[in-house]
């Protein structure tokens, strides 16, 4: 079975490489459905998964100069004291197995959802932002920290239980806040805020007990050259053919796993 594993994370590393999104959204519904891992211990190994990964992404970014660090610094002040709140909640909760596993395949099922809807209406949002003489729409700045707060504060509660909602909600997010921001500085700060999100998370679920170190380890050899390669095919790869068939899927899978 190990395996297997590594050739899924190949495929996502592939994946992720080519479009940048698609990490925990596809990685997680691959463990629980076609591997029967169950959704807590797919979610716990799959945000430490997405951290090591990220981290590299993260640091590329970081040298190319496409991250901006004061939102980076703004969404972790919502993000992160989200994550930690949400960890303590589960832990006092204490819920059983079955109850556990309810919650966190329906709020997988939305959150997959919810990031094909974006997906597929991501080009739409960006022109929304903007009017027909080139202006853009921008909230004022004196509302501008708070809402990136707000912004990290639900993405953390999701990322946390779901370990979907830093890639593409997250970018979909800062498009909204940040119109006059840049793609590459969109995705570069995305990636930053995801690095310490996901490790924050995945060490907490780590002291939970939900997560799969040699699960994580198999998962790692197939992913890491995996995104390595489709990050060098992705200028050859059209984004308008990915990004739709990406979506569909995580529709596909989203469904399946509200039926599940």
């Amino acid at each position: 079975m190990d395996w297997l594993y590594t050739v899924s994370g190949f495929l996502v590393g592939l994946i992720v490489g080519v479009t940048g999104v698609g990490g925990g959204s596809l990685m997680t519904p691959l463990l629980v459905l076609f591997f029967g891992v169950s959704p807590a211990t797919a979610v716990g190994t799959d945000l430490l998964y997405a951290a090591i990964t990220k981290s590299l992404g993260g640091w590329v970014h970081s040298r190319n100069s496409t991250v901006e660090w004061k939102v980076v610094g703004l969404l972790s002040l919502g993000s992160i004291p989200a994550a930690l709140f949400t960890l303590a909640l589960l832990k006092y909760l204490a819920l059983d197995e079955k109850t556990l596993r309810s919650l966190v395949t329906s709020v997988l099922s939305v959150a997959l959802l919810a990031t094909a809807v974006a997906l597929l209406l991501k080009d739409w949002i960006k022109k929304l932002a903007q009017r027909e003489d080139g202006t853009v729409y921008e909230l004022h700045h004196r509302y501008l920290p708070a809402a990136t707060i707000v912004t990290g504060t639900v993405v953390g509660a999701l990322v946390t239980i779901s370990s979907i909602g830093a890639g593409v909600l997250g970018t979909v997010a800062l498009l909204f806040l940040y119109p006059r921001l840049t793609a590459v500085k969109v995705v570069g700060t995305d990636i930053a805020h995801a690095v310490p999100l996901t490790l924050v998370a995945g060490l907490g679920h780590m002291a939970l007990g939900t997560v799969d170190l040699v699960l994580l380890g198999s998962l790692l050899l197939g992913s890491l050259p995996g995104i390595y390669i489709g990050s060098h095919l992705s200028a050859k790869v059209p984004e308008k053919v990915l990004r739709p068939l990406l979506a569909v899927m995580l529709l596909i899978i989203g469904t399946r796993l509200v039926l599940h």
